[in-house]
């Protein structure tokens, strides 16, 4: 009896393992791209964000901060220990500083270009970092100087500076712009309450080591460089930095698995570069800088990846992340 070849079932054989090692290989190869959010021992555990107002890192005719002697402190002290970028811009052409907080938050302006309360941008988008941090069930703070803690500041609050204006801006406080976070814009909203406190209690829960995973602080218009109260804004800004960053990596939670960024909202002339400074165990540090493009959606792409929160929101899934700043990211 003559045997009947077994060349097709041995050829069906070959061309399952091609096509099963091609489909391996191409899962791989968007498992790589795909963000873990279960596996990933993540290093970065606790993050603070400082914004200051409104001057250029390089590029300006005047108001520079980096190599101005009129801030010492960021200049000296803390680049040399830092990691640091050279072309970090606030989005281009977002201005003035409200669109800027609100791309930090949301990775967006949502059309906005001006400084008016939440009562003119009411904000109704559940699609925002703290809102992923609060459904992923991640502690989040924000400490704004001058606010009274006895209510959701919606407005102006605190005293006043020497041009007449409060010191507590409502426009660099983005999250008071988002319904989910005060109860659709309530001032005795307990959300907001639990959530935006003053400055004041950022010492404390340092000490105790109650502080968020993720926290954003606000300095006032005298601390931030906004207005020069009597004097220097950078000088007053350098000196509030100085007070404050010193706090914050010695305390455990920035010791233990901390990072900081220092950035400011906007440029004052064009779109920067504008400061970024990030601090951090796992950071590069010891003046290491890049000149690649950034900018806030970088920032919230950063924070999101740091604690495994996605989808990536808007602008901050197109743009680069800061890992070049660090060792170990995240």
């Amino acid at each position: 009896m003559l045997s009947v070849p077994r060349f097709p079932t041995f050829l069906t054989f070959v061309v399952a393992i091609c096509v099963c090692s091609t489909a391996i290989a191409q899962q791989s190869k968007m498992a790589q791209l795909e963000p873990d959010t279960t596996t990933t021992l993540h290093h970065v555990k606790t993050v603070f964000l400082i914004v200051m107002e409104n001057h250029n890192w390089t590029g300006a005719s005047a108001g520079n901060i980096k190599n101005n002697p009129e801030a010492p402190y960021i200049n000296y002290t803390l680049l040399p220990m830092s990691s640091y970028a050279n072309n970090y811009k606030n989005p281009a052409g977002t201005h003035p500083s409200l669109p800027d907080y609100l791309w930090l938050e949301a990775g967006t302006n949502f059309g906005v270009y001006d400084d008016q309360p939440p009562s003119a941008h009411k904000l109704t988008t559940s699609n925002h970092l703290v809102k992923l941090l609060e459904n992923a069930g991640i502690s989040w703070r924000s400490y704004d100087e001058d606010i009274s803690g006895t209510n959701c500041p919606l407005t102006n609050q605190g005293s006043k500076d020497s041009n007449g204006n409060q010191l507590y801006q409502v426009h660099h406080d983005p999250f008071v712009y988002f319904d989910d976070q005060t109860n659709n814009g309530a001032s005795t909203s307990e959300t907001c309450m639990a959530h935006i406190r003053p400055f004041s209690q950022l010492a404390r829960d340092l000490t105790s080591n109650t502080v968020a995973r993720y926290n954003f602080i606000t300095p006032n218009d005298c601390d931030d460089m906004h207005d020069n109260c009597g004097g220097s804004a950078i000088a007053h800004g350098d000196e509030w930095l100085k007070k404050v960053v010193p706090m914050i990596l010695d305390s455990t939670a920035y010791r233990s698995g901390g990072v900081l960024f220092i950035t400011w909202d906007e440029a004052a002339q064009g779109d920067g570069p504008i400061p970024m400074i990030v601090l951090s165990p796992y950071a590069k540090g010891n003046h290491y800088s890049n000149s690649t493009y950034y900018n806030h959606g970088s920032t919230l792409r950063t924070v999101q990846e740091i604690f495994g929160v996605y989808p990536l929101i808007r602008d901050a899934g197109t743009e680069i992340d800061l890992r070049a700043m660090f060792s170990v990211f995240p």
